[in-house]
């Protein structure tokens, strides 16, 4: 990194010429910009500081006001579009919060506080096609000291009318002896490291919290315990689903106070929103809700997506495969232990991403049944194993 590179965008780790194209972009920014990479390489990261370069009045110096809010998408002058369902919807009006009309309308605003006006949309990818033409008028028209900046880990889906008002910084996955390397640097064992790095299939920022939060590998643990559960027939298979049901509740339970502490730093004496932070108090809470009314879910998938590395682990190494390549360093004694076939491996996978599907689809079954379907699948190749062996 040369020194002309504002601290704030310095610290977007392994993204050197990303990084480098920014810093240089700070001075004379473009009106549009299009950040692209797959989850995990830190495009979102290096949009924050990037944000907090052009609203900072020191040019990104890392420490003051603006650009702590801007690392935590908070700032007054930064609106944020996200999706809240499957995609992002052209709105009715101006008035209907978090949609396309919506950015539009108050992209020609006057920004709360002194300065530029930042206007993000995250998976930009997601917008409909209807929505892609609202945000592109704006782009062919911006208001003055406006600047757009979306992200995407599918550009190629963005409209080419809407990619080509942008300038594309591309950010490139980070390879896991970098990420592995990052967290060994900020004090995290390097076995802890890189069982993280691959838990979290090379996410870096996933990855940190796995590692450092003590509790990280909770969601591994429960369902593991739960599939150990299943083997013992058919009632464990029911035990086990009623075990994860329990994990999946207190886990959404532990949410509720979150927003409470978040919102702080943003009340005035009296305990009511600063006026120059309704907008950003609004997303924030609605983002809260959302969470919440998806924790169990989010708890079920993040811990179906562990218990699927398990059985890929297990299909890898009853195929023969290089060792090196187990995501679940730890379990390796379990895994040969358990004497699970290729295939049976393969099968329990499939079954296992099965019941990641039908959970992803809010209108589908209820998840306590699709949850006793799958310990019931696993249960049945178990006893079908045991029977083989003897």
């Amino acid at each position: 990194m040369n020194q002309a590179v504002p601290p704030i965008i310095a610290s977007v780790p392994g993204q050197d010429q990303a990084t480098l194209f920014l810093a240089g972009a700070t001075e004379r920014p473009h009106h549009a910009y299009l950040l692209t990479g797959p989850e995990g390489s830190g495009k979102r990261l290096g949009m924050r500081a990037f944000a907090a370069a052009l609203l900072c009045a020191d040019g990104g110096c890392g420490s003051c006001r603006s650009c702590r809010l801007a690392l935590g998408e908070r700032h007054p002058n930064m609106l944020v579009l996200e999706p809240t369902g499957p995609d992002i919807l052209v709105g009715r009006d101006s008035s209907d919060f978090n949609t396309a009309r919506w950015l539009a309308g108050r992209a020609h605003l006057t920004a709360p506080e002194p300065g530029r006006k930042l206007m993000v949309v995250i998976q930009a990818d997601r917008l409909r096609i209807e929505a892609a033409d609202v945000l592109l008028k704006v782009l062919e028209e911006p208001p003055p000291d406006t600047i757009f900046l979306l992200l995407s880990a599918r550009p190629d889906e963005i409209p080419d009318t809407v990619r080509s008002r942008c300038q594309a910084v591309a950010f490139p996955p980070l390879t896991e002896e970098f990420a592995v390397g990052t967290l060994v640097g900020e004090g995290i064992p390097e076995d802890r490291a890189r069982l993280a790095c691959r838990l979290a299939g090379g996410n870096l920022g996933r990855a940190r919290r796995l590692a450092r939060d003590e509790g990280g590998l909770g969601f591994r643990d429960h369902v593991l315990d739960a599939a150990r559960r299943a083997q013992d027939g058919p009632a464990g298979a029911l035990a086990a689903a009623e075990a994860m049901a329990s994990a999946a509740k207190e886990f959404k339970a532990g949410l509720g106070s979150e927003l409470e502490a978040e919102l702080e730093p943003m009340l005035d004496e009296r305990g009511k929103p600063d006026e120059a932070f309704r907008g950003v108090i609004r997303r924030m809470q609605d983002a809260h809700d959302r969470r919440v009314r998806r924790a169990e879910r989010e708890f079920y998938d993040w811990s179906l997506l562990a218990l699927a590395t398990f059985f890929r682990d297990a299909s890898l190494l009853a195929a023969g495969g290089d060792e090196e390549l187990v995501i679940n360093l730890d379990l390796r004694e379990e895994l040969a232990r358990q004497g699970w076939s290729a295939g049976d491996g393969a099968r329990a996978l499939a079954h296992v991403e099965e019941a990641r599907a039908d959970l992803a689809d809010e209108t589908n079954l209820n998840p306590r049944l699709i949850l006793e379907r799958l310990f019931l699948r696993l249960s049945s190749l178990g006893a079908a194993r045991t029977a083989s062996v003897q």
